[in-house]
């Protein structure tokens, strides 16, 4: 058996599905306060003094912290039946029907968050790795779990949960640097659906 790993936001979507979750799932008032307090956090982002990883750990504890579990969960379920599917990446469905019908373990591994990822993983018969948000008392906490999902973190939680010698052949599907890690590790790398280089 092979061994598969693809990225999510960017790889199989063709838009950032993190960032449409915070505004799809927020009530309006949740969004006005989101909004004007991750303004000066935006201003660093954008000018590179805060990472990536770190943008989403700030933006995720403005949007979650204190939010009921079954409440988000409902709308993670309506996000993923309603809006996932138009951004779907056609060659990206293509190449997960080409990998389940050879027999290979697909997994997804994603800085995205585990509240809809495990329902769309679920529905379409793919393993999980990702961005974990912490629950405490039926509410979110606003932290995660194991950090974000990214970079150096990607390989870290794979290696953590699978045994590569295990399988003939690794596969890695990527869009970012943050996928780079994980891609090196692949016997058969692409980034942005082109071989990638490990040089």
């Amino acid at each position: 058996m092979n061994i598969v790993f693809f990225d999510f936001d960017g790889t199989i979507t063709t838009a950032d599905m993190y960032s449409k979750f915070l505004r799809f799932s927020a009530s309006k008032r949740r969004a006005y306060i989101v909004n004007v307090a991750l303004v000066p956090f935006l201003i660093l982002y954008k000018i590179g003094l805060i990472s990536a990883h770190r943008m989403r750990s700030i933006a995720s504890f403005a949007a979650f912290g204190g939010r009921p579990v079954d409440v988000v969960t409902m709308t993670a379920k309506q996000y993923v039946d309603d809006v996932i599917p138009h951004f779907l990446r056609e060659k990206a469905l293509d190449q997960l029907a080409w990998h389940k019908h050879k027999g290979d373990k697909i997994v997804i591994v994603s800085a995205s968050l585990n509240v809809y990822l495990r329902i769309w993983c679920a529905q379409h018969n793919v393993e999980l790795i990702c961005t974990e948000l912490a629950v405490k008392n039926n509410k979110f906490t606003g932290f995660c779990v194991n950090g974000d999902c990214s970079s150096n973190k990607k390989l870290e939680m794979i290696r953590n949960k699978y045994d590569l010698t295990d399988y003939n052949e690794v596969y890695a599907y990527g869009d970012t640097k943050e996928d780079a890690d994980m891609l090196r590790i692949a016997d058969h790398a692409y980034y942005n659906w082109k071989p990638f280089s490990k040089d």
